[in-house]
């Protein structure tokens, strides 16, 4: 009976297996879940989430992971004084939360249905208060054999461990390995075969032959079968008001330890092969606590009767907004995301070097500037004029070409048109020849101030003039019409002349305003030599 009960197993687990591991390659691969998916992520550990996703701190948020609740059936056997006759029956339920990828809590309840029965006959058994209490008389040469049927139901708190889901050369596997340690409490009720329709079975019992040889163990079993009504009606021996009591029954700790293999189906479904060994406190499971003594009389047995638990089980995961039970998934998965392709790149800030501060960096700089010196994007020193001397110590940035070569400090030699004091009054007298072209400056809109490109311009004519002392300046606006335009027009003629008086050194009496001219458009201020 026994080796088709496993081979119908093992059956079953093959066939599961396969299907399980099918399903999985059709599956997402990889960690089954996005690392920046916050709605994953409970409240709690929102404040770890957003440090991770602002790149200040490495380690993602642990994300809310499925409840899983499972099904199970299978073989249960106490291991006690008297043979288990299998199979027995075991049924039970299950919660099971993750803690971390690694470990996870589970709650189960069991139920079980667990039958012995000793082929070898026994005699010492006046101890023993249910045969007594049966009609039972152990004179020495009367015989019993030990049998009982116990119900057993416990409730346990199992850490469970999985082994086999961090993985260093594949995404994930379709099945995970365990094991598992737990305690919990356990109650039983045991009954034992004593009496039949005609009594007890004393003469019956004393009429089996072979027994206590092993290879009559088959012929006694066939015997007792025969004999044996399947009543179970008399209750075993119990340790009384000594021990704890549940609903009449005896309660006791209990511990387990066990292992396991699931198959995964889907992401919400598995099935599992686990067996499960439990470490009891009670001697009376099987209803027998007696060693036998071929002298004199019974004594007390010194181990504890356990049992074990062989189950198959389907499990489902549930849970909204939740990624599956941690131990199906890899916890290196993310680590190796970010190594191919990373998400989010934090780069240095790059630090590029400029020794003499010109703004242009070294790499690109072809000239080691003073501080200060204005330069080109070459990191060049600007040289307005050209004349050799660079704008930063150049005291006359425009020298005229006829007035250069010039000095170190870039002031020109112009030459003298002009050899006497009475040319520049005269009326077409050379003190515009020697001036030359002088400049017209532009103000955009209504702008009356000047600006830099205004300053470099007067800066040569304040040195052309320099160059020229005997010789006067016009300053023409053109503005006309409107108070408005003739006030700005002549606002602009001023800031002009005070340039020249306070900034270039200029006497004002070699400088004339003429304002509300013909000949130009407003917004324009020419300088002429005066005639």
């Amino acid at each position: 009976m026994a080796s088709k009960k496993y081979s119908f197993l093992a059956g079953a687990l093959c066939l599961f297996a396969s299907s399980g591991f099918a399903q999985t390659t059709t599956t997402q691969s990889g960690s089954g879940y996005d690392v920046a998916d916050s709605s994953v992520v409970p409240s709690r550990r929102m404040p770890q989430q957003q440090e991770f996703m602002q790149g200040t701190y490495n380690y993602p948020a642990k994300p809310r992971s499925m409840w899983e609740i499972g099904i199970k059936g299978g073989s249960f056997a106490v291991s006690g004084d008297v043979p288990a006759q299998l199979p027995g029956a075991g049924f039970g339920l299950h919660v099971r939360k993750a803690i971390g990828y690694v470990f996870s809590l589970r709650l189960q309840y069991m139920y079980a249905i667990g039958k012995g029965l000793n082929w070898n006959a026994s005699t010492n058994f006046g101890n023993n208060t249910a045969l007594r209490s049966a009609g039972y008389v152990a004179n020495g040469t009367n015989r019993v054999f030990y049998n009982y049927r116990t119900n057993v139901q416990d409730l346990s708190l199992e850490g469970i461990f999985t082994l086999n889901n961090i993985r260093f050369h594949k995404s994930r596997s379709g099945l995970s390995i365990y094991g598992l340690a737990g305690i919990g409490l356990a109650t039983y009720d045991t009954k034992i075969n004593a009496t039949g329709a005609n009594g007890n079975y004393q003469a019956a019992f004393n009429g089996v032959t072979g027994f206590n040889q092993h290879e009559n163990r088959k012929n006694v079993r066939d015997q007792l079968e025969n004999i044996l009504d399947d009543s179970y009606e008399t209750s075993a021996e119990n340790y009384g008001p000594r021990r704890g009591k549940l609903g009449g029954k005896d309660l006791i700790p209990v511990g387990h330890i066990g292992a396991g293999v699931a198959f995964r189906l889907s992401p919400r479904i598995n099935i599992a092969l686990e067996n499960r060994y439990t470490i009891t406190r009670s001697d009376l499971i099987d209803g027998q606590r007696w060693a036998e003594q071929v002298q004199g009389s019974p004594v007390l047995t010194p181990d504890y009767d356990n049992y074990n638990y062989l189950s198959l089980g389907l499990n489902f995961n549930v849970g909204a907004k939740s990624v599956e039970p941690l131990w199906w998934l890899n916890p290196l998965d993310y680590a190796y995301q970010e190594i191919r392709k990373p998400r989010l790149m934090i780069l240095p800030k790059p630090v590029l070097p400029d020794t003499d501060g010109d703004g242009v960096t070294d790499q690109f700089d072809l000239e080691v500037t003073p501080q200060g010196s204005p330069v080109d994007s070459h990191g060049v020193s600007l040289d307005t004029d050209g004349d050799g001397v660079p704008d930063s110590r150049d005291k006359e940035k425009i020298t005229p070409t006829a007035c250069q070569p010039v000095d170190a400090d870039g002031v020109g030699k112009c030459p003298v048109v002009c050899p006497d004091s009475t040319c520049g009054w005269r009326p077409g007298g050379d003190c515009a020849t020697a001036l030359g072209s002088l400049p017209s400056l532009t103000f955009n809109g209504n702008a009356t101030s000047l600006n830099n490109d205004h300053r470099s311009l007067l800066a040569g004519v304040a040195a052309t003039l320099r160059n020229n002392p005997n010789c006067t300046v016009q300053i023409i606006d053109y503005c006309t019409g409107s108070k408005a335009k003739q006030g700005a027009g002549q606002s602009r003629a001023e800031a002009v002349r005070r340039h020249l008086v306070e900034r270039e050194g200029i006497s004002a009496d070699r400088i004339t305003i003429l304002t509300g001219q013909t000949g130009g458009q407003c917004g324009t201020v020419d300088i002429r030599g005066a005639q």
